[in-house]
C-alpha cells in the first residue's frame, strides 16, 4: 500500500507517473500555478474555488512533506461555506474533530497520529478547514487494519469494503500504474505476493474514503489526502466514477514545479516550489499516508 511508503519515494513515483515521454515540462515558477489538465489553461485560486463550489465531490491531494501544500489548501478551505463537508485521510472513518481551543488535543482525541504525520506540518490545513465552519471527519481505515490486510490479504478485508471494491475493479493499465508506484515507493523491493497484499491495502483505504465521502452530509464533499488517493485512474475517483455515475467531481493533484502535466491523472494540478527532502531510500520512518 502506498499509505505506508517512504515519503520521498512517493514524491518521485507521483511525479514520474504524471510525466509522459516527449512532453515539455512546466518551467520553474517563482510561485504557485493552477492548471486545468483538459484545456491546459492556467487558473486563479478564485476560479478554482468557484468550480469547487459548483461540484459534488472535490479531492485535494498533497505531497505529505511539502508544507506549502497544506498551507495553500488551508487558505482555500477557509473560504468554503459551512455547508461543505470535509473528509480527511489523517483520521479513521467515523471519527470527527470536536469543538474546543486545543487543536492538537482535539485531533489526538479523534485518532490523529501526531508523530507519524510530523505535526505541526498539517496544522495550517486543519486550521483552514475548521475556519470555514464545515465539519471535519475521518475517512481512513485504522492503521492496524491496513497492516493486517498488507500481511494477510483478502481474508482480512471487511465485507463492506470488499463489496465496494468488487463493484469497481481496476483496468489493467491502472493496476499497472498502481503496482509501479508501490514498487518504486518501496525502493524496488517488493515480492509478488506482498505486492498483491499492498495493492489490496491501498485499494481498501481508497474504498473507505470513497464510502466516507458518500456518507458526508454536506456539499461539496471534500477529501484531503495524498496525491495517490486522489488519482483518477486508480484512486478514490475511480471508485466514485463506478459507483456514483454522473457526479460532478474535481481532483486536484498538488505537484512541484518541473513536473510534466500532459495526461496527469487529475482534473487539475496545483504546482508549487520544490520542498527540500532527503534520499527516499535512506529514510527509515514512513509517513502513514
Amino acid at each position: 500500500m502506498i499509505a505506508a511508503l517512504r515519503q520521498a519515494a512517493l514524491v518521485a513515483a507521483v511525479t514520474a507517473v504524471a510525466a509522459v515521454a516527449g512532453c515539455a515540462a512546466v518551467p520553474p515558477a517563482d510561485g504557485e500555478r493552477i492548471v486545468e489538465i483538459a484545456s491546459g489553461r492556467t487558473m486563479s485560486r478564485a476560479q478554482l474555488l468557484a468550480e469547487i463550489r459548483a461540484s459534488d465531490v472535490v479531492l485535494l491531494g498533497e505531497l505529505h512533506d511539502n508544507g506549502s501544500h497544506h498551507r495553500l489548501r488551508g487558505e482555500l478551505l477557509a473560504e468554503l461555506p459551512p455547508s461543505a463537508a470535509v473528509v480527511v485521510e489523517y483520521l479513521p472513518s467515523g471519527r470527527r474533530i470536536e469543538p474546543g481551543p486545543d487543536l492538537l488535543g482535539r485531533l489526538t482525541g479523534a485518532g490523529f497520529d501526531a508523530r507519524g504525520w510530523r505535526w505541526p506540518l498539517h496544522e495550517p490545513l486543519f486550521r483552514g478547514a475548521l475556519a470555514s465552519g464545515a465539519p471535519v471527519s475521518g475517512g481512513n481505515v485504522p492503521s492496524e487494519l491496513a497492516r493486517q490486510v498488507a500481511r494477510q490479504g483478502a481474508t482480512a478485508l471487511p465485507e463492506d469494503l470488499r463489496t465496494l471494491l468488487q463493484s469497481a475493479p481496476l483496468a489493467a493499465p491502472a493496476q499497472a500504474n498502481l503496482d509501479a508506484d508501490i514498487v518504486q515507493g518501496h525502493c524496488g523491493s517488493v515480492g509478488a505476493l506482498r505486492l498483491d497484499n499492498l495493492r489490496l491495502a491501498q485499494r481498501m483505504r481508497d474504498a473507505s474514503m470513497a464510502a466516507a465521502l458518500g456518507a458526508a452530509a454536506g456539499r461539496p464533499a471534500i477529501l484531503l489526502a495524498g496525491n495517490a488517493h486522489v488519482r483518477r485512474d486508480y484512486g478514490v475517483p475511480q471508485l466514485l466514477a463506478a459507483t456514483r455515475p454522473g457526479i460532478r467531481l474535481i481532483s486536484v493533484g498538488m505537484l512541484e514545479e518541473g513536473a510534466t502535466l500532459r495526461d496527469a491523472p487529475y482534473t487539475h494540478v496545483w504546482l508549487t516550489p520544490i520542498a527540500p527532502r532527503d534520499d527516499p531510500c535512506a529514510r527509515s520512518a514512513p509517513i502513514p499516508g
